[in-house]
């Protein structure tokens, strides 16, 4: 299969509250904009939101998002720490910390309860150094 493009589509019941969040916040761009559907950018990462009603969705499927985890890699953790919850005061469902795994984050949630895992690669404790994949 030739994979053009892949991105989460966050069904919700709160599709303009979503976009405020996910532009003001994490800076993504509108590329295209429906009172049921928005498409966002930021560089090369897409992300969709989709009213959870539109009958574009099997009936079977329609309802909102539950169990989602989305990963922001970002350069300096510690730096959106401050900006996004001591700044903007958003409410950390997992505290900055480190983990032996290889990554130090928090975990705030979107207007749906998306989680959003905020990301810096560090490096493993020894034990976790030797499940890496090479390459």
């Amino acid at each position: 299969m030739l994979l053009n493009s892949f991105y989460p589509v966050i069904c919700t019941g709160q599709v303009a509250a979503s976009r405020d969040f996910y532009v003001r916040l994490f800076g993504f761009e509108v590329t295209f904009e429906a009172d049921w559907y928005v498409s966002l950018r930021r560089g090369d990462h897409e992300l969709a939101l989709l009213d959870h009603t539109h009958p574009t969705l099997p009936a079977a499927y329609r309802r909102p998002v539950a169990g989602l985890l989305l990963n922001f890699e970002v350069g300096d953790v510690d730096a959106e720490w401050e900006r996004l919850v001591t700044g903007e005061g958003l409410v950390p469902e997992l505290a900055l910390r480190d983990e032996d795994f290889g990554q130090r984050h928090f975990i705030v949630s979107d207007p749906n309860g998306v989680l959003i895992d905020v990301i810096t690669p560090i490096a493993p404790s020894e034990e976790f150094a030797t499940q890496y994949v090479s390459g």
